[in-house]
């Protein structure tokens, strides 16, 4: 049964059309997707479902008696309101009657009023506490707040971060528990183990779901049905992120094919047409129409891509011996350490992302290197030719009173690839055509706000991006581009992002905020840390019941390594798990190079003989992967524990 169907939805603001015939429903349970480049209306069609905004036509027809939960992508709370008091709203009938019931309790303890009266009320206030979702309601609200990092309940909303104000929001709508709830843009600002968290809930949500999101593990993990919307149109596509990829390959080439047969027929009534048949009879005048509709539909089909952005990075200038090098880097607040002893090399071309969780120092650390906070301790060394750009989260360079066209750049014509070109055109390549160039920034959405972000960025001339959260509130196509254009730049990247597959694409390394100010760095990329951190968790969970029973006995290389009854690693064992991810990541390829021979068809059609070494060598390399991890789990038990 549907719990929502939306029929023939229209919506324009002044000349400019966002939705014309709109239709789509969602079924009780259903987590649905949805897609589609930043202005192409996904939010827009959020707040007209959700009710805080209006619609020129159509119709929105809800199951009776259903509630309706949404996460803005910029959510608003009461004035006043502190951070209890605006999640608990979202349930206010439930907090009444929990009120009155202990009101009632008060006045029955102190022997007030007339106690037949108060009993009778005192039941009612229980029944429908009962009915509204029960007892524990505070405590799941507590529960829910702590998951989600926030801290300090009495403080007021309006001096809460960004970041902070849509976790309170997500409190909010989270216990709301409505039968339809809608999420716009949910991951952002939430670190990756509660990201992890808030998939799993949803996964096992009972009601129907909604959302927008640029998470695309998320979206594979969550969603089981995927909408693009696109042009005022919206396409659905079965199941989630890799699914749509591999339908819209599919349906792009079905369209490549059509599009060949159309220009193939062009060609031939041009063909006609340029022979200049002397008399233009009804017939031969309706073949020329027929050439007129076959041109337009044809530019219709191909059309300008006005829906993706084109980053050019100029070519980054040549690094020095020395890139970047942190010494014994400390930092605390008060009686919080958020940095200890941290040392570290970026070499060229090296992509390293920044993770941990909110509010453990990633943007302390980044304003550390940058220079704008200073250390308790240590040394950030920069090298002579190391020129960096900043990509602020906060957007804070931006002057929200200056146009698009005034913030972008300080000189009407800018350097792009080399070449000189003026800044109209160039802005017109990250979307914002002549007419949003004039509009003024606090008017932007946050899409917009980024964009013009990395517009700026990639016009300095730089080697060493460092990127606050650059993922937040961009589409997946700008994603894509933003990706493919920093894996194949020369310079160097340090990034602090939440975005697991943007890391699994671009980062070559990663430094972890793993808790009392311990930084560490790990080779390779996102899911290649959490595979060894699994890895790591399993094999600690194993060993676990052996330590109980037994002491294992120290081996007199270890004995002679101990100092004060601690185990500490030798400095050939440090060269080992220094050098450790490497080996596991060269180790892994040989096994998917190997199991690549064996899945193919030609191995067994022309050389069967090879079959038997392939298999052999297939077995030998999974196991010299098991092995690695298990020595890897091993050193870095000793390491953590010195």
């Amino acid at each position: 049964m549907n719990v929502l169907n939306v029929q023939d939805l229209k919506k324009s603001y002044g000349t400019r059309t966002v939705f014309s015939g709109v239709s789509f429903a969602v079924d009780e349970g259903e987590k649905v997707g949805f897609i589609g480049v930043n202005g192409s209306g996904k939010s827009t069609l959020f707040r007209i479902v959700a009710g805080v905004e209006g619609h020129e036509g159509g119709t929105l027809a809800f199951q009776r008696n259903i509630r309706v939960g949404y996460l803005a992508q910029e959510p608003e709370f009461d004035a006043g309101a502190t951070i209890l008091s605006a999640v608990a709203g979202g349930k206010p009938e439930l907090l009444e009657a929990i009120g009155e019931y202990h009101d009632v309790a008060e006045r029955l303890a102190a022997g007030e009023g007339d106690v037949d009266r108060l009993l009778a009320r005192q039941e009612r206030a229980a029944a429908r506490i009962d009915a509204l979702g029960g007892w524990d309601y505070e405590h799941r609200m507590e529960a829910i707040l702590t998951r989600l990092g926030v801290e300090h309940w009495e403080r007021p909303v309006e001096g809460l971060s960004g970041g902070e104000r849509k976790r309170v929001a997500m409190a909010r709508v989270l216990l709301q528990e409505p039968e339809l709830l809608m999420l716009d843009e949910p991951t952002n600002h939430l670190d990756a183990d509660t990201v992890a968290w808030l998939e799993e809930h949803l996964q096992g949500y009972p009601g129907a779901v909604m959302l927008i999101t640029h998470d695309r593990y998320f979206l594979d993990r969550v969603v089981t049905r995927m909408l693009e919307v696109s042009s005022g149109e919206l396409t659905t596509y079965p199941g989630g992120y890799t699914e749509y990829l591999e339908a819209k390959a599919e349906r792009e080439e079905r369209l490549s094919v059509e599009e060949e047969k159309r220009k193939k027929l062009i060609a031939q009534e041009l063909a006609w047409v340029r022979r200049q048949p002397s008399a233009r009879t009804g017939k031969q005048k309706a073949r020329i129409g027929r050439l007129g509709e076959l041109e337009k539909e044809q530019q219709e089909k191909r059309g300008p891509n006005r829906n993706a952005v084109e980053i050019t990075a100029s070519d980054a200038p040549r690094l020095g011996r020395t890139v970047l090098n942190l010494h014994h880097v400390h930092k605390r607040f008060g009686e919080r350490v958020l940095i200890r002893d941290f040392g570290g090399i970026l070499q060229a071309g090296e992509r390293i992302g920044i993770i941990g969780p909110n509010g453990a120092g990633k943007t302390t650390l980044l304003r550390i290197i940058l220079g704008q906070e200073p250390p308790d301790a240590g040394e950030v060394e920069m090298g002579k030719n190391t020129r960096i750009a900043y990509f602020d989260q906060k957007r804070e360079d931006l002057n929200p009173e200056h146009s698009v066209y005034q913030a972008a750049a300080e000189s009407d014509w800018v350097m792009v690839g080399g070449e000189k070109t003026h800044l109209r055109s160039y802005l017109e390549t990250f979307l914002f055509p002549p007419e949003k160039q004039r509009q003024v920034v606090r008017s932007l959405s946050g899409g917009e706000r980024n964009r013009l972000l990395l517009a700026r960025l990639f016009l300095q001339d730089a080697n060493l991006l460092i990127l606050d959260e650059p993922t937040n509130d961009l589409d997946l196509v700008t994603l894509q581009v933003l990706e493919s254009v920093l894996a194949e730049w020369q310079g160097c990247v340090l990034m602090v992002t939440h975005d697991r597959f943007f890391l699994d694409k671009v980062a070559t390394g990663l430094i972890v905020f793993e808790g009392d100010g311990h930084l560490h760095r790990h080779a390779g990329n996102y899911d290649l840390y959490r595979r060894l951190k699994e890895q790591k968790s399993a094999d600690a969970a194993a060993a676990a019941p052996e330590a109980r029973d037994r002491k294992p006995a120290a081996s007199p290389s270890a004995a002679a390594a101990r100092k004060d009854g601690v185990r500490k690693l030798s400095w050939k064992e440090q060269k080992e798990l220094a050098g450790m991810e490497a080996a596991i990541t060269q180790a892994e390829a040989r096994r998917a190079e190997l199991e690549a021979r064996l899945a193919d068809p030609a191995l067994y059609a022309h050389a069967p003989d090879e079959v038997a070494r392939v298999t052999a060598a297939f077995r030998e390399a999974g196991e010299a992967v098991e092995a690695l991890y298990a020595r890897w789990a091993e050193l870095e038990e000793v390491a953590t524990s010195a």
